[in-house]
């Protein structure tokens, strides 16, 4: 079924297929660079060493795992004769993790008030990578679901370790125009999964050569792996809801 949403793939129109490769190729080593800089800074202006160096950490992290996976661990098994696009690449997809560790770091290292413009900026842009590489046939719908997995796991880590040292704090301030986007976001991450969902079923009880059954299945995976990513990154703000860097390191666990 992936393999047929790949070939459904090769009928996205031009557009569709250029800014996918547009979006994909934005993502470079240097862009990476930049971003964890980026990251690591906004934690040293707020003289949060300890965050900057988590926050840094879930995306270097992330690309240790998915890197090591992809490599070494769990390359993929050759179930069925491929050549070309079906080749190459493996799981988890490594684009997607860079966004959504991205992300994750994101939420770490903004102030608590400022959460809600980061996501507005980095979660609208991080959810759309995996759909991307789908489109672009970079990787399949599996890949990009592992990344955002990878990216939960070194985000929860990272929690974990601030939990650890009591860098963690509740807060009552509640942001409105946040709330509004987290509910948009949420009604479109169910919606995406419910068509991806509901296609992906139905296509999968016929001819999955059918160039029809391919497109069907391609934009089913495109779907899921769009909403994958809106269920992760919402799934771990909701883990931080009301939660922010303490301000004093206490060294005890929040109660």
């Amino acid at each position: 079924m992936e393999n047929a949403a790949l070939r459904g793939a090769d009928q996205a129109s031009a557009a569709d297929s250029d800014e996918a490769w547009e979006g994909l190729g934005d993502i470079t080593i240097w862009t990476l660079g930049i971003a964890t800089a980026v990251i690591g800074l906004i934690a040293l202006l707020r003289r949060k060493v300890l965050l900057a160096f988590v926050a840094v950490g879930v995306i270097v992290g992330g690309q240790v795992i998915t890197q090591a996976l992809k490599r070494f661990i769990l390359p993929r098994p050759e179930l069925v004769e491929v050549t070309g696009d079906y080749a190459h690449n493996s799981f988890p997809s490594g684009h997607t993790t860079i966004a959504m560790t991205v992300l994750v770091a994101a939420i770490l290292v903004v102030p608590y008030r400022c959460r809600g413009l980061a996501m507005l900026i980095v979660m609208t842009w991080s959810v759309g990578i995996g759909a991307y590489s789908v489109t672009a046939k970079w990787h399949r719908l599996s890949d990009t679901i592992g990344a955002d997995f990878v990216a939960l796991i070194v985000g929860s880590i990272a929690a974990l370790v601030l939990l650890r040292y009591g860098a963690i704090q509740r807060t009552e301030y509640r942001p409105k125009l946040r709330v509004i986007y987290v509910v948009l976001m949420s009604i479109g991450g169910f919606m995406t999964l419910v068509v991806g969902a509901l296609l992906g079923y139905l296509a999968g009880m016929q001819d999955l050569r059918d160039p029809v059954i391919e497109w069907d299945l391609y934009l089913a995976a495109n779907s899921l792996a769009t909403a994958g990513s809106i269920i992760a990154g919402l799934v771990y703000w909701a883990t931080w809801r009301r939660l922010e860097f303490a301000q004093q390191l206490s060294g005890k666990e929040l109660k």
